[in-house]
């Protein structure tokens, strides 16, 4: 059952702006607090508490309490909190997506899909938290019996990232509360606000004082570095850039500290010849502009057969260039602004880069006049090997399209990059659809389809895209550690 929407401002007047520590909402210990803009009009939206340091620390404080407690809390208890965080989240969807719209700048359509993801996951792991099975066997010596079990690995630091603010959230929340682990949860700074209010959420369904515990803060490195080298936390798990990655691998590295990285993509989108081209422009569209680009999912590089590049770029640039660019609640917008000034400035950057080394612009390839940080929707033909935009992340509405001539070529081109996060294939050929998931180099890959994420699924990558896996069977896994206990023979006298 859904509850009457929230105005802007009643929403963001019943958003908590201080730090969830031990189960109250409490001001930074040094006072400080940060501005929340909108990237659409560059305005503030909110002023919350900026954690410090020793804030950090009383977070961890209180996530070590509850642990012992938490961990004992029967599994079906825990799957019905995360089940009630569904049923809220979900009866307030409209105001999730405001106030993701507000905040972060994705058009108000995308932003209710992230809330119907979001909430699947909750929903995903309420039904988990049962299901840690482990199992007992008799030695193939037969003279001890085997059991294992599963238990919680304990405190964790979850940190996620600015462009999903509710799913990274539940996608990290949900698992750790079903296997029985507490939490402190740093949001990213430019897109604080939803984990403030998806925090007050999981209390009001009956989350435990200390089991989530929320340090908004401007300082990452200040406020967590000493979290992470601390022995009593015992999983790091991180949402961002490869480049943060390694240095937090690095850090956790002193003290052995479990950890999963989701880090950078450079997804390939492959059109072969004998695909539907109209269906390859619906999926391309799909994969490209969710989020604005701002996803590290999106196509990053679009490799298509000599003999339909031409088709292709013609069909995806007149939709590209169909597509409305406003804020995100105008109830035309399609496009909404990057993130910032500096992530617009990089996607210049990189177009920039390319048309000087000979790609044209079919559409777009420009900023956008005006308040907020819009770019224009961009198809770039011509694109030579070796360019920046092919090899770096563009997390913006940028398509770049390079052509291949044999399925080796498109396969080469496709692996030519440190990430392996998601591909996406399209052809009408079944055989060569199951090479291409035995040959790219890939964690996810897309088959005639542009959108592949799915609480149900496991999500993760390979080579510098990642470690570990959030959802499906293999997301709670991440929160538990496998305990073994050898019995002696009960038949021995």
């Amino acid at each position: 059952m859904s509850v009457p929407a929230l105005t802007e401002l009643e929403l963001l007047d019943s958003v908590p702006t201080g730090l969830l520590i031990n189960g109250e909402w409490r001001p930074s210990t040094t006072g400080k607090t940060f501005d929340v803009e909108d990237p659409a009009t560059g305005k503030v939206l909110l002023s919350i508490a900026d954690a410090s340091a020793e804030d950090g620390k009383a977070a961890l404080d209180a996530a070590a309490a509850a642990q012992d407690s938490w961990a004992k809390v029967p599994a079906r208890e825990r799957g019905e909190i995360l089940r009630r965080a569904f049923d809220l989240v979900t009866a307030r969807a409209e105001d999730f997506a405001l106030l993701m719209t507000l905040e972060m700048g994705k058009p108000l359509a995308e932003a209710r899909g992230e809330v119907a993801y979001a909430a699947e996951f909750l929903r995903w792991f309420s039904e988990e938290a049962v299901r840690a099975f482990g199992r007992y066997s008799v030695a193939p010596d037969g003279k001890t019996r085997i059991l294992v079990t599963k238990k919680p690995v304990g405190p964790c630091l979850l940190i996620t990232p600015w462009n999903f603010p509710l799913a990274m959230a539940t996608r990290k929340v949900a698992p750790a509360v079903a296997a029985g682990c507490t939490m402190v949860l740093k949001p990213a700074k430019l897109t604080p606000l939803t984990s403030q209010l998806f925090a007050a959420v999981m209390q009001e369904a009956g989350l435990p004082a200390g089991v989530l515990n929320v340090i908004s803060s401007t300082s990452a490195g200040a406020t967590t570095g000493p979290l992470i080298k601390d022995q009593r936390l015992r999983k790091l798990s991180f949402t961002g850039s490869t480049e943060v990655g390694r240095r937090l691998l690095s850090d956790a590295s002193e003290t052995v500290l479990r950890t999963s990285m989701e880090l950078g993509g450079n997804a390939p989108f492959l059109v072969f010849e004998d695909a539907d081209i109209d269906a390859a422009v619906a999926g391309a569209m799909l994969a490209k502009l969710r989020n604005m680009g701002e996803a590290c999912t999106a196509a990053n590089r679009f490799i298509v057969h000599e003999s339909v590049a031409a088709e292709f770029a013609d069909k995806f640039a007149l939709k590209m260039k169909e597509m409305t660019i406003a804020r995100g609640t105008e109830p035309d917008s399609k496009v909404g602004p990057l993130i910032d000034a500096e992530s617009r400035d990089k996607v210049h950057e990189l177009v920039s880069d390319a048309v000087t080394s000979g790609a044209q612009a079919v559409v777009g390839g420009a900023p956008v006049d005006g308040p907020g940080y819009f770019y224009q929707p961009t198809v770039l033909t011509g694109v030579t090997e070796g360019s920046r935009i092919l090899s770096e992340e563009i997390f913006g509405p940028v398509a770049p399209i390079v052509t291949f001539a044999t399925e080796d070529d498109a396969v080469r081109l496709a692996n030519a990059t440190e990430y392996g996060l998601a591909a996406y294939v399209f052809t009408k050929d079944l055989n060569r659809g199951i090479r291409m998931g035995e040959r790219l180099e890939t964690g996810m890959l897309g088959l005639n389809a542009g959108v592949i994420s799915n609480a149900a699924a496991p999500f993760g990558g390979v080579k510098q895209s990642g470690l570990g896996r959030e959802g499906g069977l293999e997301g709670i896994e991440e929160y538990l550690y496998t305990q073994y206990i050898g019995i002696a023979d009960p038949y021995a006298s």
